[in-house]
């Protein structure tokens, strides 16, 4: 079984290859505006360590709305090429950490903060959005479990910057956890599209 794992929901992408439970491939970039420059020769390098995938796991954030958009692209391309399964594993899951238990939390702007409690691969509270008194509640209810944000939060100092790595997306899909979606993807919204309207013309 060979696994391809695509994670681009944070600043920093990166992409690995798993074959059987053995490290084929790994390379991280930045996933910035120029994602697409970055990792399309990345999955070109990663192909030369494996011709042809079995499944193809994506990051679904939440996260970046666009980074992960053009990972499910990507990934859907190769899918249509070699017949690989398409599996959609939230980013939270894969957090780079020696704990099996974490909080994982972000700002997801206009006010609102993302939490999500992770226990051994699953999340058992989450994705959800809370306001700053709600999220304080909640890690103070859980204040033995460490917290870990992608991007630093002024107001939430005592969490310990960590961001999701493919290698791990491809380990969770390699063992069957934390697997939300197969087949067609689409990123995990936090909540409704916030549409301005146009000004009318007088």
């Amino acid at each position: 079984m060979i696994t391809l794992a695509i994670e681009t929901s944070t600043v920093r992408g990166s992409v690995a290859v798993v074959e059987n439970g053995r490290l084929l491939f790994s390379e991280q970039f930045a996933a910035d505006r120029a994602l697409g420059t970055h990792l399309f020769p990345c999955l070109q390098r990663a192909r030369k360590a494996a011709p042809h995938y079995d499944q193809i796991a994506i990051g679904l954030g939440p996260g970046s709305y666009s980074g992960v958009r053009i990972s499910i692209a990507a990934a859907t391309g190769l899918e249509l090429a070699g017949g690989a399964e398409l599996l959609g594993i939230p980013s939270l899951l894969a957090i780079e950490t020696d704990s099996e238990k974490y909080i994982a939390i972000g700002d997801a702007r206009r006010s609102s903060f993302y939490f999500a409690l992770i226990d051994r691969g699953e999340c058992v509270a989450g994705p959800m959005l809370l306001d700053e008194q709600q999220l304080r509640s909640a890690l103070a209810s859980h204040a033995d479990v460490p917290v870990f944000t992608a991007e630093p939060i002024e107001i939430f100092t005592n969490a310990q910057t960590g961001t999701p790595s493919a290698e791990r997306l491809a380990r969770l899909a390699v063992s069957g956890r934390g697997i939300i979606a197969r087949g067609q993807l689409e990123p995990i919204y936090l909540r409704d599209p916030h549409i301005t309207q146009a000004k009318k013309i007088q």
